[in-house]
């Protein structure tokens, strides 16, 4: 899922983090202040993922009843340029101009958490045609507009405009291609080493070489879903299918059969030592094994992300507190699309974990909803921080069964 991070940040958390790197420019953003902006998520320099987190977390509260403060949600619309476009963290007293360097990635997740709130729709849609007029001319996305294409910034840009209403199989430019055309195009062909899995780009003589983040994000680009996916209908066990001519949902469907083979060997995905630091062999990579496990829970395999979720639970909680509000948010992701307990996952309630590293939430809904139940509304407006539709009949469907909410209106003091 999931991240499609800028160079920059990945220089400062990959130790920690665990993460796959996509080439990027840094925008040239300020460093924040000793008191970070008031309504940000986390506590750490936001200047290359402020908009990243901040979203993230709003997609794993929403799947977990929580309705952030209108705090947090005017910070994230206050990051938007007038274009619709969002950068990874800017100095929003002043005015985007030529210089601001816009971010797809940024962008297209700000769109997915401000659809999946039902909050502040008009701002959404403004990103999302913003995305669509920086579309290259193979289909799909690169990092910044006009950079060349990869298998991230396209999947989660496909995320953001099917989730609103966007038909993305017409988005086709002068050449016929399609955003699912460009992730097509970095598939391994079944048969050939890795077959099934993504390159995150081609080559510098067009080869691909195999990229587990690049894969996971592709599985639900070519399945038009967003980050924040749940459990789909279980289907048969994944297998790589050759030919030429594969539907999207085919190609998902290898990706997620190299994802499985690949964690059936063990249950966590590895990242190679960072250079400069004193590891010699591969290091778990707790992001990635995260992006695979809703990767296979969205494209009916959930069953095949069961050690993995174990693994998790039993080695990811420390990982997820050091990280912040982003790696949290994997880990309820990951639960969600699972069944798994985000509210005693390891035993630790990550919802509250999130819920401390950012304003208090208007609103908190208990118990955790399954991966089956209500999904996010995208109908209508709120701009009042109030509860969204969907979070209103979940509380009437839970309330027929005789299960209680607690309602939090807790204090604006951010927590630590």
């Amino acid at each position: 899922m999931t991240v499609r991070r800028s160079a920059a940040a990945l220089a400062t958390t990959a130790v920690l983090l665990g993460v796959a790197a996509p080439v990027a420019v840094a925008a040239p953003s300020p460093s924040p202040s000793a008191d970070l902006p008031a309504g940000l998520y986390g506590t750490t320099d936001p200047t290359y993922d402020g908009v990243w987190r901040q979203s993230l977390a709003f997609l794993a509260q929403k799947i977990e009843y929580v309705t952030p403060s209108t705090q947090a949600v005017d910070w994230l619309v206050g990051q938007q340029c007038d274009s619709g476009a969002f950068t990874s963290y800017r100095d929003a007293s002043k005015p985007c101009d030529a210089s601001t360097v816009m971010d797809t990635n940024a962008t297209a997740i700000a769109v997915q958490a401000l659809v999946e709130i039902n909050q502040r729709r008009e701002d959404a849609n403004n990103g999302a045609d913003w995305l669509k007029s920086v579309q290259n001319e193979d289909g799909g996305w690169g990092y910044n507009p006009g950079s060349p294409s990869d298998a991230n910034s396209t999947s989660i840009v496909i995320g953001a405009l099917a989730r609103t209403g966007v038909p993305v199989n017409e988005l086709t430019t002068a050449n016929g291609s399609t955003p699912y055309t460009a992730l097509q195009s970095l598939a391994i062909d079944c048969g050939e080493k890795d077959g099934g899995a993504f390159a995150y780009q081609p080559g510098k003589k067009g080869e691909l070489t195999a990229n587990m983040d690049a894969t996971a994000a592709s599985v639900l680009g070519l399945m038009g879903k967003g980050i924040a996916s749940g459990t789909s209908n279980a289907v048969k066990d994944p297998s790589c299918t050759k030919g030429d001519d594969l539907s999207p949902e085919q190609t998902a469907q290898n990706g997620a059969s190299f994802l499985a083979d690949t964690l059936k060997k063990q249950p966590y995905l590895e990242q190679a030592p960072m250079p400069g630091t004193e590891e010699s062999k591969p290091q778990p990579d707790y992001g990635n094994t995260s992006d695979a496990v809703v990767a296979l829970a969205a494209s009916g395999h959930a069953d095949k992300a069961r050690a993995s979720v174990a693994w998790l639970q039993k080695n990811g909680t420390g990982w997820a507190k050091q990280g912040g509000p982003a790696a949290t948010a994997q880990l309820i992701l990951a639960a969600h699309a699972t069944g798994a307990d985000a509210r005693s996952f390891g035993g630790v309630d990550l919802v509250k974990q999130l819920n401390s590293m950012g304003p208090s939430p208007a609103a908190t809904a208990l118990p955790s909803p399954t991966p089956t139940g209500p999904q996010p509304s995208s109908g209508t407006d709120s701009d009042d921080g109030g509860l969204s539709l969907g979070w209103l009949i979940g509380i009437g469907l839970l309330a027929g069964t005789g299960i209680g909410f607690l309602l939090s209106m807790r204090g604006k003091k951010k927590q630590p």
